[in-house]
């Protein structure tokens, strides 16, 4: 099992530059793209969104912020002039003033080597691929991580539900007597005097027909069995243990609905807390 919460940062280096590869992940239903890429990487966006897609789920926000290693930069004479005359030509056509128009143009960072407009070349390019697959897997590993402490909190909740679910035989065969005395003291209060007794176990069968709770019992548990299951099995299994918590939310409202016995009801109620601190943490599960 794992969680939707990862991190990863993973430094690339290019020659004299350096790139920092950082992935952060959080819990959201499907999976939401965040991609902030310096200039170089401007052109490769689509290719770095389709390589995160395998992070599968969440809101998954990934920047890449880039680091000069050179403090000397020389300057790309022919490029600036090339510009340089192009720009003065319209100046004129237009009578546009020229003013400080070299000293606009040399602060184009494309104009000086290893500036930050750049682009990567092929090897440069593979290179931040490797990385940006490192981050991933660490991503990936992170979130392995944070699973299997999520897994053993649910198994905590998941347990005291069960230890619950087996204290409430005790409690069954007092119902019957507690239901026969309701009826009999029901019966005096309507002042009957002449009561068949085939008659009066019949109605008390059916009564106590109405309140059986074997059924809910053997579905809550088979539905913690299948919950522990698929967290044991499956990586992602999110929405799927999102379902068979509520199913096994439906089977402890029934079986509090039909206790009709103030310690089954007060065992429901634990069940029920537990079953709350699952479900809260089941929206951080990939």
């Amino acid at each position: 099992m794992k969680s939707m919460t990862g991190y990863a940062k993973v430094p690339c280096i290019l020659g004299e530059k350096k790139l920092n590869i950082e992935i952060k992940t959080l819990n959201s239903k499907q999976l939401d793209l965040i991609v902030k890429l310096p200039a170089t990487l401007r052109s490769h966006e689509l290719e770095v969104r389709s390589r995160l897609n395998r992070l599968e789920r969440g809101k998954v926000e990934c920047t890449v912020s880039e680091e000069t290693g050179s403090t000397v930069a020389t300057l790309n004479a022919d490029l600036l002039t090339a510009r340089y005359e192009a720009l003065r030509q319209v100046a004129e056509r237009l009578q546009a003033p020229k003013d400080d128009l070299l000293g606009r143009l040399s602060t184009m960072s494309d104009l000086w080597n290893g500036g930050s407009e750049s682009e990567l070349s092929e090897q440069e390019w593979e290179t931040f691929c490797q990385g940006l697959e490192q981050a991933i897997d660490e991503t990936d590993a992170f979130r392995s991580h944070e699973g299997a402490v999520l897994e053993q909190d649910f198994h905590r909740h998941v347990d005291l539900i069960e230890e619950m679910l087996g204290k409430i035989p005790a409690y069954e065969a007092e119902r019957i007597d507690t239901a026969k005395e309701r009826i009999r003291r029901w019966m005096a209060e309507a002042d009957v005097k002449e009561v068949d007794e085939n008659r009066f176990e019949q109605e008390l069968i059916y009564y106590l027909e109405k309140l059986d709770i074997t059924e809910e019992k053997v579905r809550l548990q088979k539905h913690i069995d299948y919950f522990r299951q698929t967290m044991a099995e499956e990586a992602t299994c999110g929405k799927k243990l999102g379902f068979v918590a509520q199913e096994m939310g439906r089977e402890i409202n029934t079986t509090g609905s039909k206790a009709n016995h103030v310690e089954i009801q007060r065992l429901v109620v634990v069940m029920k807390d537990e079953l709350e601190k699952i479900k809260e943490q089941l929206g951080n599960v990939l």
